[in-house]
């Protein structure tokens, strides 16, 4: 008698280091293969998976790769917790826990015909990225395509090779702004707020994917919303507390939603109320 196997959502699958790479002083991405370096674990832009560290514990991290390159899972993180820290030693072929992908994804392909706009605060440029690898793919699909990215300083910056082909194109504007410049920059300085104002896109027709800090994030929709953007058509990737990754825990919980389960990706008009209670 033939038996169906159903994997189990909790139980990890091991992937293979393929490299690892130092973004900035504290952040870094490992891309990772199946053990066959075969099979592959498709994604939607805006998911994130469960990495698991055996002995030590397991940490949700936004995909950042291409979803059109699936064999190849890739996440950016920043070194700050026991679990991060460990992983920061992994070498190529090293062993790691996947379980995944979860959550809602960007609303890329239900937005075709519309302006883009996509705001990055920090390490929130990583989970937007497979977001602009699926926009760039389908680049006809699509009106302007407006990328506006803020950090701390020059130092911080990620993905400068690719910034800098991104900023090459015709088809892509590309706005960089740092909060205070430690040493020579040639480009804005600033909050990525003050950026909004002046970018070239059609309120009337653009969406707006966001992702960073939250109190970014709150003053980011406030400048969106001057420029005309309505309230359904800003996204924020609501990245916190997430633990067990399928809704068990109730760790993410924000007011009736579920972060890992509903989201990360939610609608700003869907979450502007919890947004707006500081002590959810």
């Amino acid at each position: 008698m033939n038996t169906l196997t159903v994997e189990h959502p909790m139980i990890p699958k091991p992937y293979r280091v393929q490299s690892l790479r130092q973004e900035t002083l504290d952040t870094f991405t490992v891309e990772l293969s199946s053990i066959n370096g075969t099979s592959e674990l498709p994604f939607n832009p805006g998911q994130f998976n469960m990495l698991y560290m055996v002995g030590i514990g397991e940490i949700p991290i936004s995909i950042s790769g291409n979803p059109d390159e699936p064999r190849t899972l890739v996440h950016t993180t920043r070194s700050v917790g026991t679990v991060t820290k460990a992983m920061r030693k992994l070498r190529r072929g090293d062993v790691i826990g996947v379980r995944g992908p979860f959550g809602t994804n960007w609303p890329v392909d239900l937005v075709q015909g519309s302006d883009v706009v996509f705001v990055a605060g920090g390490i929130g440029l990583a989970p937007l990225r497979p977001a602009m690898y699926r926009v760039l793919s389908h680049r006809e699909k699509f009106g302007k395509v407006v990328l506006l990215y803020g950090t701390r300083s020059p130092a911080d910056i990620l993905y400068r090779k690719e910034l800098e082909h991104w900023r090459a194109r015709f088809d892509l504007e590309v706005y960089v702004t740092v909060d205070r410049a430690l040493r020579p920059w040639r480009g804005n300085v600033g909050v990525v707020t003050n950026l909004i104002s002046k970018s070239p896109f059609d309120p009337m027709s653009a969406v707006a994917m966001v992702c960073g800090p939250e109190v970014m994030m709150r003053f980011t929709v406030l400048e969106l919303q001057k420029r005309g953007l309505v309230n359904s058509s800003i996204y924020l990737s609501m990245e916190r507390n997430m633990k067990c990754g399928i809704g068990l825990c109730g760790h993410c919980q924000f007011g009736p939603e579920f972060v890992c389960r509903d989201g990360p990706v939610f609608s700003y008009d869907r979450v502007k109320d919890l947004l707006a209670k500081w002590e959810i």
